[in-house]
């Protein structure tokens, strides 16, 4: 944003970023291209996929549809507003939503999606992660003519982007109420259980929560990062007390209260500012490049979490985010090079691989753990996939 001065924060080796997320963003609304608000007839045998959204359950009447123009007729028979989305089979890349859908109300979705699996999300009261099923897209044998328009696939990518980033930035906030209730009211087991993985929903748009200057360290400075006499709030202040250290002195009741108050207001004001947000192609593909940057520097040392141990969760959210970013970049990098694209694509599915050797039911592994040998793969396997990252941003934009 223009006239923004980010602090400096020892951790992040790129701090200063003029050419990152923070830098590409101006105060505009935002529309989300290629995914229209209309009537069109879906390219289906059965027309249009009829959803029901209501406060407890997002029916949609089919779960398999051959691929081209989907569109979906969603209506509310809730008593809350809510939003519709169709989702990568990851469950986190946004192909398409339809927002703000009163009670009684019907909207439109049109999706152009090829053959594969793909992720239906109903979110009654525009919150959570929703009410989410299956969707098989089978192959029809008629291929929806690509569209060559180099600049709407820019476009689109960074529209789907921006959808990410604000359902992230929504979910970061109901699970940090959640957290800083179970705080507060000194559950620690709660607590602890939902640490981690609220955690993972600001790692996954760390660059875009970091451009906020001020938010950024009240939200998630560690007690090295301090500066003299500043007030330590935030998630890390949380953690020590949660996960404490020998002779640590437990909080009081009122300062829990206090810093649980405080994450809840300060993540309340993030989700606002990024609605202000638009984002560029040269900002995903740089924003793609800092997630990397901070597994290298914070996540792979186990400086991040060093008291709950959790680094791998902030280490897979910081590639879930650079992997959305390139995902929706792809269609035109395809364009200007492929082999940078398949290359691309080769060393994230290296890099998850490994991660999930360290899965551990819904969670990771503890750190602490990890032998150094497994840690020094890790860390050839972010090397390894940086390289070719850094030329992401190039690739598209030049």
């Amino acid at each position: 944003m223009p006239g923004f001065s980010l602090p400096q924060k020892p951790r992040h080796a790129f701090r200063n970023r003029p050419a990152g997320l923070a830098a590409a963003v101006v105060a505009v609304p935002l529309l989300l291209a290629g995914c229209t608000d209309n009537t069109k007839a879906a390219d289906t045998s059965g027309g249009a996929i009829e959803v029901v959204s209501s406060n407890t359950a997002c029916k949609v009447s089919t779960g398999r549809v051959p691929s081209g123009n989907l569109n979906f007729s969603v209506k509310n028979e809730g008593t809350e507003v809510t939003e519709f989305y169709l989702l990568a089979s990851d469950g986190l890349r946004i192909l398409g939503e339809v927002e703000n859908i009163g009670p009684g109300l019907t909207r439109n979705l049109v999706v152009t999606a090829p053959a594969g699996t793909y992720t239906t999300a109903c979110k009654p009261g525009m919150e959570g992660d929703g009410i989410r099923g299956a969707l098989e897209v089978t192959q029809s044998g008629n291929q929806p003519t690509a569209d060559a328009d180099f600049q709407h696939l820019l476009d689109t990518a960074t529209a789907q982007y921006a959808s990410y980033v604000k359902d992230q930035s929504e979910q970061l906030l109901s699970g940090t109420e959640k957290f800083a209730a179970a705080f507060a009211a000194g559950d620690t087991a709660q607590a602890r259980d939902l640490y981690a993985a609220t955690r993972q929903h600001w790692e996954r748009i760390e660059p875009v929560a970091e451009s906020f200057g001020d938010l950024d360290p009240q939200l998630d400075a560690r007690e090295a990062d301090l500066e003299p006499g500043q007030k330590w709030t935030g998630w890390h202040r949380a953690e020590k007390d949660l996960f404490p250290p020998a002779e640590y002195t437990a909080m009081t009741a009122a300062e829990r209260s206090g810093i649980a108050d405080r994450m809840v207001a300060d993540t309340k004001d993030l989700v606002e500012r990024t609605k202000t947000l638009e984002f560029t192609a040269d900002a995903l593909g740089n924003g793609a490049k800092e997630l990397l940057d901070e597994v290298a520097t914070g996540k792979v040392t186990g400086e991040e979490e060093i008291w709950s141990h959790t680094d791998l969760w902030d280490f897979q959210a910081n590639v879930d985010g650079a992997r959305i970013a390139f995902e929706n970049l792809k269609p035109a990098l395809q364009q200007k090079d492929a082999a940078l694209a398949a290359s691309l694509e080769e060393k994230f599915a290296a890099l998850q691989d490994e991660l999930a050797t360290h899965a551990q039911g819904s969670g990771f592994t503890s750190y602490d753990k990890l032998a150094t040998e497994q840690v020094q793969r890790l860390a050839s396997l972010v090397d390894a996939l940086g390289e070719p990252l850094s030329r992401l941003t190039a690739a598209v934009v030049l």
